[in-house]
């Protein structure tokens, strides 16, 4: 073994035995057709002893795996080198920086410490809020919290919403970073509530110097944000009246679309891949289209008579062509379940982060639709022939 990386497996060990350990992060896969991105560790208690907890992080889930520190450090050793050629380890003494270059020439560099303190390591810590409605007016002024920063009792389920949807925007971002002066377009922004949390969160929690857009159809909710936005400092959000397939935005870092009806959610989709947006979000609602086309062949035709099931069906084929064809156009994707709003019981969300296009699942596409009796998914007809 060699002797950085032994050096760097020590600092691992010692850190977390010393209570100095903040976070490890192990990266750069060693090969270009793995499903595992990457993995991070934090210290937790479980069952009153202390273990090193691994998020896995794959192409499509994650999976957590929780091991004592001896086992831990033994299961880095195994994944540096054969599955990832960089590993950072932060402690609150220093922090480590082990790699692996194209030759698998072993390097260890130190830097000060970037963490003063460590995170708590309770595995049943209180949930951390991203968004607190202390310091965020506009919970205020939408009617969420009260003027003194509580929460209403009315109002507990959509600030859980919002900092559920923040936390899986952190999440994105932790894998695709945007670039300067990102302009972020929220296309069906409705009364704003996701909107202004995610503003408020990248430019005073993250710093981020961005642009923010958020489309609107009914006047009254637009004229509504843009004086929130105004009277809460926001001067680089805006909303505008618009449907979301006449809004010609010029180019668009991150896109997203929650709940815009049948194919206005691919029309942002659409959007999203035709500028190249570095991240994709979307949270479908209804499925019209496809259910208007689909008709099953054989024993398929005895499960699609029964509305309920046909419609579930048409759910679970819309959402699954666009994935499809997300990752066909240059996107990696995930299909995970959200929260269901006040506004609808549809909590299905697809996230993408761009990536290398996979041209064979255009072949995944074509078979489905072959098997339902589909002339064609309308994100796909957006994107043959774009305006």
């Amino acid at each position: 073994m060699q002797e950085q990386k032994q050096s760097f497996l020590d600092q691992l060990s010692e850190s977390a035995a010393k209570g100095t350990f903040v976070k490890l992060t192990l990266s750069k896969p060693a090969s270009k057709s793995s499903e595992l991105h990457n993995i991070y560790a934090r210290l937790v208690e479980i069952k009153g002893q202390l273990h090193l907890s691994f998020t896995l992080r794959y192409a499509r889930r994650d999976e957590t795996k929780n091991y004592l520190p001896a086992e831990a450090v033994k299961t880095v050793s195994d994944w540096l080198g054969k599955d990832f050629l960089q590993g950072d380890l932060y402690t609150t003494e220093k922090d480590y920086f082990f790699q692996y270059n194209k030759k698998r020439e072993a390097s260890l560099r130190t830097a000060s410490p970037s963490h003063a303190s460590t995170p708590n390591a309770g595995h049943d810590k209180a949930k951390k809020r991203l968004i607190t409605a202390d310091t965020a007016n506009y919970l205020h002024l939408l009617g969420v919290a009260n003027a003194d920063g509580t929460i209403k009792k009315e109002g507990q389920k959509k600030f859980k919403q919002i900092n559920k949807y923040i936390e899986i925007i952190d999440n994105l971002l932790a894998q695709q970073a945007l670039p300067p002066k990102a302009h972020i377009v929220d296309m069906g922004s409705g009364k704003g509530y996701l909107t202004f949390a995610l503003y408020d969160y990248l430019t005073r929690k993250l710093g981020l110097d961005i642009e923010m857009t958020g489309i609107e159809l009914r006047p009254a909710l637009v004229d509504l944000c843009n004086d929130i936005a105004s009277k809460c400092g926001f001067e680089h959000l805006r909303f505008a009246a618009q449907d979301i397939r006449d809004y010609q935005p010029g180019h668009i870092d991150m896109l997203i679309a929650l709940h815009a009806c049948d194919t206005a959610t691919d029309e942002a989709i659409a959007k999203g891949i035709l500028s190249d947006s570095a991240i994709i979000v979307v949270a479908p609602c209804c499925h019209k289209q496809i259910r208007k086309e689909m008709h099953g062949h054989g024993d398929m035709q005895a499960i699609l008579k029964h509305g309920i099931l046909e419609e579930r069906q048409a759910e679970l084929i819309t959402d699954g062509l666009r994935a499809l064809l997300m990752e066909a156009n240059g996107y990696a994707t995930k299909v995970f379940e959200f929260i269901s709003t006040e506004h609808t019981s549809k909590n299905l969300m697809i996230t993408g982060l761009r990536a290398k296009a996979q041209p064979e699942a255009m072949a995944k596409v074509e078979a489905i639709k072959q098997a339902y009796g589909i002339k064609h998914h309308f994100l796909e007809q957006l994107l043959a022939t774009p305006s």
